[in-house]
């Protein structure tokens, strides 16, 4: 609820959903520890509060272990508490996806900055209440550590000899949205900025690189230390700070001072390479946004292992090391530039303006992709920007139609909470930690497609002015030192950005922003026609589906584009409710006899053969949409010659590609002539001339019977690389002609696609592939040939074929077919000569693990995944470690093996690299063992439990990880219970409870709680952890899941759904689970106790007596190496209950805070025996917390709504050892 009403709130201007400001935070790190991965240090943040009498702040802080809170140097008992770390507590038996996502999105908005809430609350100490109506400043102090942290910071510590600075040693900041949380306790919002001084403290042979100026770097005494001291006056999101330590080369640009680059050791020479290009893209983005780089100086960061290939940061980016290259490579410089443009775009839009609710996140990523767009049009021409357009959005049309829509704006308006926006998808989108990382992608895709929307609708010129003005307030904003309310103008929301539109534009785009902003989905047009010879008049039919997933019905104007004998003619047409049919007039009567030049769309006028077309029609071509000014897919139907001349004639790469994709539908020897003809024009794009290789192979082997000549593409391959005087030996490389470059790497990849009337590769092409690697020649060449090389090895590939097996012959090498054993040497030869000159980026030996994946699944060898996974373990180049990885999921798939899926989980679970764990379960869900609708040896209860517990409790610091593990085991089991799971064991009461929360949504969420009180119950084994934990954790999630999830439908009103499920959660091990109707039962006096304060104080149940929190926290933080979760098989026990004595609390603590701890010990340990003690325990908390309630009633009385996560949970006024 509290959400609505935020949304609401935020189109008259931003309010924050926190009773404080920040204005100022510092952040230092005193000590950084490599060989434990340890960081120690403190934050201080400034608060200016916005009520009276504040007396809670609420932090975000996961996985730091947190020393002390200090407010105005004064103690301060707080209470952490992370629902995030384990979703769904214990009720061992649900196992439906329904019920995690709606459990998880709970969590995660529990804990939401954007909401105001937080996983760490601090008590403000009562002394410093009475300043409340002078509305003083509080700063808060707060010690903490991270031990080996699993996300937020990543330590990269090379296993070899040496100092950890000649090892390479280094550790950086990463995550996906706002993590910063996870490596310090900040306000983990986009929108809460502050001015920031950061100050870290390294080994003298380590360099900080963090965000804002550095002011000065200071030496100790010994001079073995050193602390770099940084200062940020440029307010911004706790989200956009992050951190970098490593023993970095350092490369001053040459071309502008303030930009600063860092890499690791021995590879400045690549640095140099790499970045001597990044002030051209400075000054297209400053030149174009009229506008300054935001802040005084600008750092790039080149690390391993990254996250990501980008990530930005306020005034720094962190990239991956792989990016860099040197002069002699060709197909990486434009990748990295790229790579450098986004970043430098998201300095603007993202780092410098910041969005006010994720709801404007689409904003944001828009506009940096636009302009990234802009720049790709000015740097790499417009073949190569049209051909990206395209190749977006035909990727994010693919992506709608399959999963169904992606919205761009997300409002969760509108009475109910039960407001789901995409109920087509299995996660929900209210919030960035909960999206699929696959969906994220085609957001931010969708986002940058729209702003060109816009860009048609309202022109370049007024879509520059619009971003020029945001950038202005916002600098003008950020300048003001002392005003902190003026800050939020470096916000932006959706509101504000068509606000902005509209006043500078003018215009209108209010129909284009409902029908591609606030509404997923795309458009799909089927088109067809006839040409009326009598009337003159194309007759133009367009249809629509507008009913399967993923589309939607336009309603509106679409350009047609038709290419007469006259001229090249634009029409627009209005396309209505019901019509279908267009008659478009023609301008020429047909004239054949005429032989005069034909203009084109350029103003170009050439010559054409006219002998193909229709003798009545003057039409050459037609094309519906050829802007892309509409999401949509179009399949039109026209004559082949038509999309014979639209390839040779039309000179917009995106209709040759169009026609190219037509053309395979037509094998017949004009449409080979017309692939041909583009083959050989230089002055074709060459993206286009690479589709036409492929597209040729196919209407070869369509075309078997009839073919004459040699093998397609050979002769042109030849007469173009070849010797004269002998033309199967293969020139010298040059590569200095960049198009014939990579027409030269294409051609045999697809000539290797042929097939002959057996279906096996036609032996003269093979040989001249073979050929081709035998004279490979590169001396002479001033670039690198191992992509080229490599692309010979995937030609290889591409020639075999399954092997004809005869009967119960054993596989050896002996017995192999002839060619496929030259296939194998060459293989084998270009491994061996990889492990002593390793390529660039070891592409070939990436083509080599694909190649002998192939010839195993084609029967040639046996298959065997050993290779593979010895090429799959820690330490290889990562694209080598993907493709091994690709090779097993396959294996996993097609011999159905339990043990390589049991060896792939296991490297989810551990390996160093975030990436490689991704890539695992993004190829997991590609290529899935088996999908939910076919049966499989592999689908088990072990497997389903394992699952659930990776996403569950095993991914809790990595929310990308999360996500994708959500996404397999969605593609494995669907919504509902796997199918391979038996009935649970107390079916019938189960089953009655699913039934009863069917028919009564509110007390859904009961099923966790009770089902493991019963389960602790019968197994008497690990009751205590089990429910103990279980049931007080539960209780947020639960909580939220009435008030904020769509589960709670109206039945009841959410505080009574509270209430409810706030007993049956106090009663930690309640004998019997209460029945949806019985509220209270007799014996638990506890839960009388609850009910009478629960009105009250929702967010306050009980500050001072910590529960099981240490027991809790321990176990999540000190043994960490041990990723089960508490309570799911008895050795937890024990370890939760050691954890107790080993770590005493600190006796700094105030007076009320250790008297309470002394019940934390006395009451962690006699719950494992009598059910009556915890009774008189309970009560005689509740004396203990009288004192608050009425100074809170003000405050809380909203509680329910604003904070279920304080309600639950584990407190404790420390939880330090």
């Amino acid at each position: 609820m509290h959400e609505i009403k935020m949304n609401r709130k935020k189109d008259k201007g931003f309010e924050s959903p926190r009773p404080f400001k920040l204005t100022h935070q510092v952040v230092c790190i005193n000590n950084i520890n490599f060989q434990r991965k340890s960081v120690i240090g403190f934050v201080e943040l400034t608060i200016f509060p916005t009520v009276v009498n504040l007396n809670r702040i609420k932090l975000n802080s996961k996985q730091c272990r947190i020393y002390r809170v200090r407010v105005n140097d004064l103690e301060a008992p707080f209470i952490y508490n992370d629902p995030t770390l384990e979703v769904c507590h214990h009720e061992s038996k649900q196992r439906n996806l329904n019920y995690f996502s709606s459990a998880y999105t709970a969590a995660v908005s529990a804990v939401d900055p954007d909401a105001g809430h937080g996983e760490l609350v601090i008590k403000v100490p009562s002394e410093l209440w009475k300043q409340g109506d002078e509305m003083n400043v509080l700063k808060v102090y707060i010690e903490f550590s991270l031990d080996q942290p699993k996300g937020g910071l990543h330590f990269v510590v090379p296993d070899v000899e040496g100092s950890m600075a000649e090892r390479g040693a280094h550790v950086f900041s990463f995550g996906y949205q706002n993590s910063t949380r996870f490596w310090f306790p900040c306000v983990d919002s986009y929108s809460e900025l502050c001015t920031w001084k950061l100050e870290f403290t390294v080994d003298a042979s380590m360099v900080a690189v963090s965000c804002g100026d550095l002011v000065e770097t200071v030496y100790t005494h010994d001079m073995r230390k050193k602390t770099f001291h940084y200062v940020l006056p440029i307010p911004t999101a706790a989200s956009n700070i992050s951190l970098s330590v490593g023993p970095f080369e350092i490369l001053v640009d040459p071309y502008m001072h303030e930009v600063t680059h860092f890499c690791l050791p021995q590879l400045l020479p690549l640095l140099k390479h790499s970045m001597s290009y990044l002030h051209e893209i400075f000054e297209f983005y400053e030149e174009i946004l009229t506008c300054r780089y935001p802040y005084s100086c600008f750092k790039t960061v080149f690390v391993d292992e990254a996250y990501v290939q980008v990530s930005s940061y306020a005034s720094m980016s962190i990239f991956s090391t792989n990016l860099l290259h040197s002069a002699m490579i060709i197909d990486q410089t434009p990748l990295t530039r790229q790579c450098l443009a986004q970043a430098l775009a998201q300095q603007f839009f993202g780092c410098f303006i910041s969005r006010m609710s994720w709801a404007d996140e689409w904003v944001l990523k828009g506009i940096s992709g636009y302009i990234y767009g802009l720049y790709l049009k000015k740097t790499f021409g417009v073949n190569q920007y049209r051909h990206w357009i395209k190749e977006e959005l035909d990727k994010m049309v693919e992506y709608e139609l399959k999963m169904g829509g992606v919205l761009l704006h997300p409002t969760f308006g509108g009475g109910k909470d039960k407001d789901n926006p995409t109920p087509h998808l299995h996660f929900s989108i209210k919030h960035p930690h909960t999206l699929s990382w696959k969906y994220y992608k085609m957001f931010q895709c969708k986002a940058h497609l729209v702003m060109r929307l816009i860009e048609n609708r309202i022109s370049m010129e007024f879509m520059l002015q619009v971003f020029n003005k945001l950038l202005s307030l916002a600098s003008t904003a950020s300048s003001q030192k002392y005003q902190s309310h003026m800050w939020s103008q470096m916000l932006v929301s959706t509101h504000s950005f068509l606000k902005s539109i509209s006043n500078v534009s003018g215009k209108d785009i209010g129909p284009l922003i409902k029908q591609w902003v606030d509404q997923s989905a795309v458009v799909k047009f089927f088109g067809s026609f006839a040409f009326n010879r009598k009337r003159n008049v194309l007759e133009l039919e367009i249809r629509q589906d507008y009913t399967s997933s993923g589309t939607q019905k336009y309603v509106g104007p679409i350009k047609v584009t038709v290419q007469e004998l006259d001229g090249s003619f634009n029409h627009t047409l209005q396309i209505e409710e019901n019509s279908l049919k267009h008659d478009i007039p023609c301008h020429s009567k047909s004239r054949r006899n005429k032989k005069k030049k034909i203009p084109l769309m350029n103003g170009e006028e050439v010559d054409m053969d006219l002998s193909a077309m229709d003798a009545d029609s003057p039409l050459l071509w037609i094309r519906i949409d050829p802007d892309m000014s509409i999401l949509r897919k179009v399949e039109f139907e026209q004559a082949d010659f038509m999309w014979q001349y639209q390839l040779r004639y039309e000179r917009d790469v995106v209709a040759q590609e169009e026609s190219i994709l037509a053309l395979e539908k037509f094998p017949t020897p004009a449409s080979r002539l017309a692939l041909t003809d583009i083959l050989e024009q230089d002055q074709c794009f060459y993206k286009v001339r690479q589709g036409a290789c492929f597209c040729l192979a196919k209407i070869a082997n369509s075309m078997m019977s009839t073919w004459t000549g040699p093998p397609a593409m050979k002769s042109l391959f030849t007469r173009m690389f070849c010797c004269k005087s002998c033309p199967n030996i293969v020139k010298t490389n040059t590569f200095i002609s960049f198009q014939s470059y990579f027409l030269q790497k294409t051609m045999p990849v697809a000539m290797a696609q042929l097939r002959d009337i057996q279906n096996l590769c036609p032996k003269d092409v093979l040989n001249f592939i073979l050929d081709l690697i035998k004279y490979n020649d590169n001396r002479k060449n001033k670039f690198s040939d191992n992509y080229y090389r490599a692309e010979l090895i995937d030609a290889l590939t591409n020639s075999l074929t399954p092997a004809i097996s005869i009967s119960n012959e054993v596989r050896t090498v002996d017995n192999l077919n002839g060619d496929v054993r030259l296939i194998l040497e060459e293989i084998t030869r270009s491994l061996n000569m990889e492990k002593l000159l390793p390529s660039y980026r070891n592409t070939i030996t990436v083509s080599c693990l694909r190649a002998i994946r192939m010839l195993q699944k084609n029967g040639h060898i046996p298959s065997d995944p050993s290779l593979f996974k010895s090429y799959a373990e820690y330490g290889h180049f990562v694209d080598v470690r993907v493709a091994a990885l690709e090779a097993v999921v396959d294996y996993t798939r097609v011999d159905r093996s339990s043990v390589e899926l049991q060896w792939l989980l296991n490297m989810v679970q551990n390996d160093p690299a975030h990436y490689i764990r991704h890539k695992i379960l993004s190829m997991l869900g590609k290529n899935p063992p088996f999908t939910k609708a076919a049966e499989s040896p592999l689908c088990n209860e072990a497997l389903v439990d394992q699952l659930w517990k990776l996403m569950n409790s095993g991914t809790s610091h990595d929310w990308r990880l999360r996500c994708d593990a959500v996404n397999l085991y969605y593609t494995l089991f669907g919504l509902t219970r796997p199918s391979c799971l038996p009935l649970p064991e107390l079916g019938l009461v189960l089953n009655l409870k699913e039934k009863k929360a069917v028919l009564n949504p509110t007390i859904k969420p009961e099923q966790g709680p009770d089902t493991t009180e019963m389960t602790g119950n019968t197994m008497g084994v690990h009751i205590p952890v089990m429910g103990f934990t279980s049931s007080l954790d539960e209780g947020l999630i639960t909580m939220e899941t009435v008030s904020s999830v769509s589960m709670s439908s109206g039945v009841a009103p959410p505080p009574q759904g509270l209430k409810r499920k706030l007993d049956s959660v106090v009663g930690p091990l309640g004998s019997s689970p209460p029945e949806p109707g019985q509220v209270l039962q007799e014996e638990d006096t506890s839960k009388k106790f609850k009910i009478r304060f629960n009105t009250m104080e929702e967010d306050e149940i009980d500050m001072e007596s910590p529960h099981d929190s240490q027991a809790f926290i321990h176990h999540h933080l000190n043994i960490l190496e041990r990723p089960s979760t508490p309570g799911k098989e008895p050795p937890a026990v024990d370890q939760a209950v050691l954890s107790l004595p080993v770590t005493p609390l600190p006796s700094s603590f105030s007076k009320e805070s250790t008297s309470s701890s002394k019940h934390s010990g006395d009451h962690h340990h006699h719950h494992h025996h009598h059910e009556h003690k915890k009774k008189k325990k309970k009560k005689h908390k509740h004396k203990h917390k009288h004192k608050h309630e009425s100074k809170d009633k003000e405050r809380d009385s909203h509680a329910f709504s604003n904070s279920p996560a304080s309600g639950r949970s584990v407190r404790s006024p420390s939880m330090s050892d």
